[in-house]
């Protein structure tokens, strides 16, 4: 299709026809991803309005576009609930290093925030939109996007703003680590944060996050600024066990958090919290498959009742990919995920990590957000690691990609 063919107005109809498997993530009796196959969707008004079997399409509009992908397999746009998107600089040499035998640590972070307060708003800006296209056209077309690579009152505020021209899912993470400048004063850095910073934060925000961990913040720290957001009403998200056992789990369970990300060291008492809760556990194996860390173990998770969520963490230090794809692979290869478990995680499972309803399924009233890939099945995104499988991609029923 040429570019011309790409635009379509989300408030025109649109039947997609010759579905040869849809995964709707509606859950039938055995089948969590409810999947139908030759199947269709209507489109209307940039939301679902009609799911089911191709012989039993309704009547549409006259002027609605007809599209047969021809047997492809159809899915709900990937939802990619942890990035950190705005920012400036590379860090391609730490990278390198890593790879010859230097162990990840969070004193990175330092290098990226000192080159986000250098760069420009157009800079940023231009930034973050090139990596919007580059997520359409891997098939996300949810994205939560965390400021923290700021960590002064006008940066933090200013990468909200920025975030938020491109998405209405950003968090607050000043707490990300405490800047060089208030090395000798922590305490002094968690009032600003849980002051001034929050309050020039928040109008453009829907979350909050903490980086909980050995090297950013305790427990006790963490709590608070948690405390602090949720009274201005954000929602609550860790950032917990990545580095090795920790209050994280704990924390976020406690605080009604909404997920808990990274999850890479839990104790027995870690999953049962988990199991126990509506805090869902996001797995971010792009930052294994860079940091060379062992990967969580998404089955002992699963087999426990415990929500998971797959994101792509896609930051400049520790996971610099933005592919939902690749996600979804390293699961069923080295998390053990089924595909069908990994689908889910990183679509519903997503939208359950921004406690979304209008995302992450193909059902009725769902936000049109369609993914089609070039390819018989879902198997193919874990079969297929690498090849660049999304052929068309409608976001709220607009199509934002067409291969």
């Amino acid at each position: 299709m040429n570019a011309d063919a790409v635009s379509a107005v989300a408030g025109m109809a649109t039947l997609i026809t010759g579905i040869g498997e849809l995964t709707t993530n509606d859950p039938g009796a055995d089948d969590p991803c409810g999947t139908l196959t030759d199947a269709a969707v209507l489109v209307e008004g940039g939301r679902i309005s009609w799911v089911g079997d191709t012989a039993r399409v309704p009547s549409v509009p006259a002027t609605a576009e007809v599209v047969d992908v021809a047997g492809r397999a159809v899915l709900p746009g990937f939802v990619d609930s942890h990035t950190h998107l705005v920012f400036g600089g590379d860090r391609a040499d730490e990278f390198e290093a890593r790879m010859a035998g230097r162990p990840y640590t969070a004193g990175g972070i330092q290098r990226t925030v000192a080159a986000t307060r250098a760069a420009s708003d157009a800079e940023l800006s231009a930034r973050v939109r090139g990596f919007v296209a580059e997520l359409h056209r891997q098939g996300t077309t949810t994205v939560e996007i965390k400021t923290g690579y700021g960590l002064t009152v006008d940066d933090e505020a200013r990468l909200a703003r920025i975030a938020r021209e491109v998405t209405d899912e950003v968090t607050f993470l000043g707490a990300h680590v405490v800047p060089a400048e208030y090395a000798e004063d922590r305490a002094g850095y968690v009032d600003l944060v849980t002051s001034a910073m929050l309050t020039a934060v928040a109008p453009h925000c829907r979350g909050i996050d903490v980086f909980c961990e050995r090297g950013a913040f305790d427990e006790e720290e963490s709590r608070r600024v948690l405390a602090a957001g949720a009274a201005r009403g954000l929602q609550p998200r860790v950032h917990g066990n990545q580095l090795g056992e920790g209050p994280g789990v704990a924390l976020a369970v406690a605080v009604g958090a909404a997920s808990v990300d990274h999850c890479t060291f839990l104790s027995d008492a870690d999953v049962a919290l988990l199991a126990g809760s509506d805090t869902v556990a996001t797995l971010l194996p792009g930052v294994e498959f860079s940091t060379r860390q062992p990967y969580p173990d998404a089955r002992r998770l699963l087999d426990a009742g415990v929500t998971v969520a797959l994101a792509s963490d896609c930051n400049p230090g520790s996971s610099f990919t933005s592919s939902m794809p690749l996600m979804i692979a390293l699961a069923v290869r080295e998390m053990g995920m089924t595909v069908a478990e990994a689908v889910w995680a990183a679509t519903a499972g997503g939208a359950r990590a921004l406690r979304r309803t209008d995302v992450g399924a193909v059902r009725v009233g769902a936000r049109a957000d369609l993914v089609v890939l070039d390819a018989p099945s879902r198997t193919h995104l874990a079969y297929r690691p690498g090849v660049p499988l999304v052929t068309e991609v409608w976001k709220d029923g607009a199509r934002v990609f067409a291969a």
